[in-house]
């Protein structure tokens, strides 16, 4: 597990030096403090901070081929590096190191570009072929691992981070107004943009090859989720093919020199992969606020499967953890869940340097409420407009929100929040916080004339991508390629990153990915029953009241903070004085938002707490 950064200049334009390349390293220390590699060859320099787990002796990035022609750096793990190796091997290539980077320039020198479908992990690449002069950047087939660039008529650079870019100084920092209406929509930027005008992000499965001599800029797709038909098998049949395929995923992710432990929240899919691992150190956290805490669960389950299970109740000065985890966020996310993340993996990293997750088990499986939210809001229309529109919506938007997380009352009126988005949106109205309607009133005249991209647009593709796949697939490709690679990932991997925590998810295997997609919708979401196959697999391996209780989430008390904690930064963050100063947003908008929030009115925190965390990222990266 690395960071890895470097910059490739165009003719005519001025080499990168050490001392750039250096600096650049360095503001990623974090994602690697044991080593940094630096080589500089032909105007392309590529660099890394390595975070040592295979081979920690013999390791060292770059790593070349035999002649020293082609060269990598990558972040991430080649999970069936030592098979590939072995057929390369068998094809006359020779291994100076036992390390998995090494089989990524044999591949390429074997396979060209499609080296990348030959590997089986989590990865960012940047290879150098200095004799083609070519230059490639590589994301692995979902999106585990960050991989963002800068492209104009004089260089290219890249990096794991955004702030390695920015290092560079070859990058201007320009507000991306447009992507900006998109993260407040969706507590994320979408797709390929940034709130940098200047600087991309490689989706998932996507391929840049650089022709170093005729540069251009052209991102293609080397994998994508098969469109495969729905396979027939009697329930326990799936449960067993679903079984074993989770279970080769776990046992390739053990593979690792240094210690290795699990998150465990007593859900159902860290359960599982801890069941699937055999022994294993896990790791939960809780808050003290016991509508927070999940710690019951996890310690049955840890009971349970006999393992060894380290748990802390957290108390934490959440002003000063919010300053100190926004330096991470330079693509910022509006999820309230970084904090939970990063304090279990700061938990975790006490232990050990390795730790697998049980993220996208939810995408796969079909997990989440939203699909139960779109079919009762199928049922829900069945009911005569004059009384929905007259009676049940006025009555439920009038409604005082409640106290507690899950209570009826706010479940209502988010649904009815939902149903106001657009239907093409199926399962994700009930993710979208700020449409259209709600953009035109936080921005200003001259901020809303920015907003080109209409806040459904980027999902809808992804719909209409989806293709003719059964209803829940399509919704479930959708969260794939947006809400888990734009917002989970994302979140995970920067705040185990920031306490140097390698952080694997064995449901995100490439395979196992594919075959959840041939599972019958029938195995998947029934009315009032989501994941219903992952649920019956699990429940062969933990109890069953662990497995059919109500998901909770991995939430913090964020509504109660801004009405206490986090309310002095609130107020100074937006305070009528910064957005007046600012002029992106409207005054009298962002003044009623608070008020109503801190008297109790509506629950506004989603859109205060993405205000706020953008705010900051402002003042951090443009202002300063």
């Amino acid at each position: 597990m690395c960071g890895i950064t470097g910059v490739a200049a165009f003719k005519g334009s001025p080499h990168p030096t050490l001392e750039q390349l250096k600096t650049m390293c360095d503001s990623i220390f974090h994602r690697g403090p044991d080593q940094d590699g630096m080589h500089i060859q032909d105007g392309v320099a590529l660099g890394m901070r390595r975070l040592s787990i295979i081979d920690l002796s013999g390791g060292r990035q770059p790593i070349f081929n035999q002649d020293r022609t082609i060269l990598t750096v990558f972040n991430g793990e080649i999970y069936n590096f030592r098979e590939l190796r072995s057929k390369l091997e068998s094809k006359g290539y020779t291994f100076a190191t036992k390390t998995d980077t090494e089989v990524i320039v044999y591949a390429y020198e074997e396979y060209g570009i499609e080296f990348p479908k030959y590997l089986n992990g989590m990865f960012a690449i940047a290879l150098h072929d200095t004799v083609q002069k070519k230059l490639y950047l590589v994301r692995d087939h979902l999106g585990i691992k960050p991989l963002y660039y800068a492209f104009n008529q004089n260089d290219l650079v890249w990096g794991s981070e955004i702030k390695a870019i920015l290092a560079s100084g070859r990058v201007e920092k320009t507000l991306d107004l447009d992507a900006l209406g998109e993260y407040l929509a969706w507590e994320y930027v979408p797709g390929k943009a940034t709130l940098f005008k200047e600087i991309r992000q490689l989706e998932p499965g996507q391929l840049l090859e650089i022709n170093l001599e005729n540069p251009r800029c052209e991102p293609q797709t080397y994998w994508d989720i098969p469109r495969t038909k729905e396979i027939e098998l009697s329930d326990e049949e799936w449960a067993d093919k679903v079984e074993a395929q989770l279970r080769k995923s776990v046992t390739m992710q053990l593979v690792s020199d240094v210690p290795l432990g699990a998150f465990l929240s007593g859900g159902v899919d860290s359960s599982l992969t801890v069941a699937l691992m055999g022994k294993a150190q896990t790791y939960s956290i809780g808050f003290d606020d016991p509508s927070y805490n999940e710690l019951q669960w996890s310690e049955k389950v840890a009971a349970y499967l006999g393992v060894e299970h380290i748990n802390e109740v957290i108390q934490p000065n959440v002003v000063e953890l919010f300053e100190h985890l926004m330096y991470f966020l330079d693509d910022p996310i509006g999820d309230f869940s970084i904090f939970p993340t990063y304090l279990v993996s700061r938990l975790a990293r006490q232990y050990v340097t390795v730790s697998l997750s049980g993220d996208g088990g939810d995408e796969l499986f079909g997990g989440y409420e939203t699909y139960l939210a779109d079919e009762k809001a199928r049922q829900y229309q069945k009911i005569p407009a004059i009384f929905r529109k007259n009676l049940i919506e006025p009555l439920i938007k009038s409604l005082r929100p409640q106290p507690q997380k899950k209570g009826l009352v706010n479940k209502a009126k988010r649904f009815i929040e939902g149903l106001e988005n657009p239907v093409d949106l199926s399962h994700a109205r009930w993710r979208i916080f700020a449409g259209d309607t709600v953009r035109s009133q936080l921005f200003t005249a001259e901020a809303n004339q920015e907003l080109v991209t209409p806040s459904a647009a980027h999902i809808i593709d992804l719909f209409n991508k989806a293709g003719d796949r059964q209803p829940q697939n399509r919704s479930m490709y959708v969260d794939v390629k947006s809400y888990l690679s734009d917002d989970i990932l994302v979140k995970v991997d920067r705040m185990s990153m920031a306490v140097s925590l390698e952080s694997r998810v064995p449901y995100l295997d490439a395979d196992l990915v594919e075959l959840a997609f041939q599972i019958p919708e029938r195995l998947k979401v029934t009315p009032g029953e989501t994941k219903v196959l992952l649920k019956s697999v699990a429940a062969r391996h933990v109890p069953a009241e662990c497995v059919y209780r109500p998901k909770e989430g991995f939430s913090i008390p964020i509504k109660n903070w801004l009405c206490n904690e986090f309310r002095p930064l609130m107020e100074e963050l937006l305070s009528d004085q910064a957005i007046r100063d600012q002029g992106i947003f409207q005054v009298k908008t962002i003044k009623r938002l608070k008020q109503e929030h801190l008297a109790g009115m509506a629950n506004h925190s989603h859109i205060l707490w993405s205000l706020i965390v953008f705010q900051s990222w402002y003042k951090r990266w443009l202002k300063n």
